[in-house]
């Protein structure tokens, strides 16, 4: 298990993120979404909450997995959010954030032409409830996504064949704690969620109608939740996993927890002992030997960690995150006789997991060791755009682009560096489909072309934030015309032609809506 530097840090786990991919998969089919597009993702942040930002990823935060007492309550926690991915919400967001900003706007300058009449303390009033109404506006509009995606999550559910108790039981969770914190079920006017009394309510008929409701949660898939739940509980608070996991505890969970809790609190001896005894439980598990192939490694013992770590992988071919493990382990030997076998396995670990800087970093430090300079300016260019830094990013893979022959096969490498390399700059070499390729008249047209889509793009935003402007404003013009007549004593009309002018977004500069980002990965 690896965490990300950056907060909220991806926490990355090869037996983990099967898990995830196993239970969400029949309800990411149900939605009628592609599992192929769709990430589940874990997120160290001790706050239970799951979200989805942007695209078609879903966040799962460490505290609600925790939180979760079995496999059924994280699958409802997963169908809910999967109703905010099928329906768009991350982007129409923005409808309630511009009807929100129209409130706002109106209320401004009513407020503001009470203040110019001497009105001050009306004004002040008037812009204040108009922030109010603003902020109501929005929330209920948050509140009927939720309510949107609580009801798909639960079609989701019954077309999966699986039972809905989880959903209810985990809302159940959530009503006791607003109990705990003193958010009593009087009313949810300012919440951007129903409360959980309400939500509960709205499902629990046609959850317990279902013909699921009473069907068996897989045993195996609870068996692998209870062991991805106790290394979970071992990794992010070490203390708290040995009280709630004592060593009178023989259970598998119980080892599992204890083994790296042990392991990040500096008794790799004790840590050693209870990866052992995963082992005699199971000898050929590959996450078992993952784990005691990892003790060894980060314990300084990394040729005595290859073996367990070649039969992980061979164990599990199909799992990248062991096999970088096992390429970082050959090149810590620091044995020049390792480093073939490194590369392998390495450009098989990013072939299959592209979005690993990790790997990426260790495979360019084989291309250096091997002297090949552009290939490790290149490994090092991908680690960088993944880590978030396209300015350490671009440097490097102008350096690879410049060292590796025209024509050459490059392993691995994806199309937007060789886009960043080559685009504008007359004459460049640049990657296109793992080929480095001489392509000046393509470059220029690309250039041209994208410079063509961008003009128009920003033309289109800006008459777009026009447009919209003068329909937000052309509703109150009758009624700012009125006050304007009766407090100034100006024509109405000229009034509110004046008003439109002066408030009027620029051209080319459309106005500014705010944007949820999903969290930045450095190390993954």
């Amino acid at each position: 298990m690896a965490a990300d530097d950056a907060e909220p840090s991806v926490l990355r786990d090869a037996e983990t993120e099967s898990l995830f991919k196993d239970i969400s998969t029949p309800l990411i089919k149900a939605a009628n979404l592609d599992p192929q597009s769709v990430r589940v993702v874990l997120l160290n942040d001790p706050e239970i909450n799951a979200f989805v930002a942007t695209g078609q990823v879903v966040y799962i935060q460490s505290g609600l997995l925790l939180a979760a007492d079995n496999v059924n309550e994280l699958q409802g926690v997963i169908a809910h959010e999967l109703g905010h991915v099928a329906g768009g919400h991350s982007i129409r967001i923005q409808q309630g954030a511009g009807a929100a900003t129209g409130i706002t706007i109106a209320t401004m300058i009513l407020g503001a032409i009470a203040v110019a009449a001497g009105a001050g303390e009306a004004g002040m009033g008037v812009m204040m409830a108009g922030q109010r109404a603003a902020l109501g506006k929005f929330l209920a509009f948050t509140r009927t996504q939720e309510s949107s995606a609580d009801a798909a999550g639960a079609s989701y559910l019954s077309k999966a064949g699986i039972t809905g108790k989880g959903m209810l039981d985990f809302f159940g969770k959530l009503q006791n704690q607003e109990y705990r914190l003193a958010i009593y079920d009087t009313d949810s006017y300012d919440r951007t969620h129903p409360l959980s009394t309400e939500r509960i309510q709205a499902l629990e008929q046609k959850l317990k109608s279902d013909p699921s409701w009473n069907k068996p949660v897989d045993k195996g898939l609870e068996t692998r939740f209870e062991r991805v739940k106790a290394k979970l509980a071992g990794f992010v608070d070490p203390k708290q996993a040995v009280i709630k996991y004592p060593e009178s505890d023989q259970s598998v969970p119980g080892h599992y927890a204890r083994a790296y809790a042990y392991h990040l609190g500096g008794y790799p001896d004790k840590a050693l002992a209870e990866a052992n005894a995963l082992l005699a439980t199971n000898p050929d598990d590959p996450y078992f030997l993952e784990l005691k192939g990892q003790i060894l490694l980060e314990g300084g013992h990394p040729q005595e960690a290859l073996g367990v770590l070649r039969e992980a992988v061979a164990r599990a071919p199909d799992q990248p995150l062991i096999a970088a493990l096992l390429g970082h382990a050959l090149i810590s030997t620091e044995d020049l006789a390792n480093f073939d076998e490194a590369k392998r396995v390495l450009r098989l670990a990013v072939s299959r997991d592209n979005d690993n800087p990790f790997a990426w970093y260790q495979l360019g430090i084989v291309y250096d060791r091997e002297g090949d300079q552009p290939r490790a300016a290149l490994a090092t260019a991908e680690r960088y755009s993944l880590e978030g830094q396209p300015g350490l990013a671009l440097p490097n893979a102008e350096q690879a682009m410049m060292g590796i022959p025209v024509g050459t096969p490059v392993f691995g490498v994806r199309f937007r560096l060789g886009a960043a390399v080559g685009v504008g700059r007359r004459g460049r070499r640049f990657v296109q489909a793992g080929q480095v390729v001489h392509a000046e008249h393509r470059v220029d047209g690309l250039a041209r072309r994208r410079g063509q889509r961008r003009d128009r793009a920003d033309e289109s935003r800006a008459v777009g934030a026009r447009e919209l402007h003068a329909r937000r404003m052309g509703g109150l013009c009758r009624l700012v015309s009125l006050w304007a007549a009766l407090l100034a004593g100006a024509p109405p009309a000229e009034n509110c032609r004046a008003l439109v002018r002066r408030t009027r977004p620029a051209a080319g500069r459309p106005e500014s809506r705010p944007r949820r980002s999903p969290p930045s990965s450095a190390r993954r």
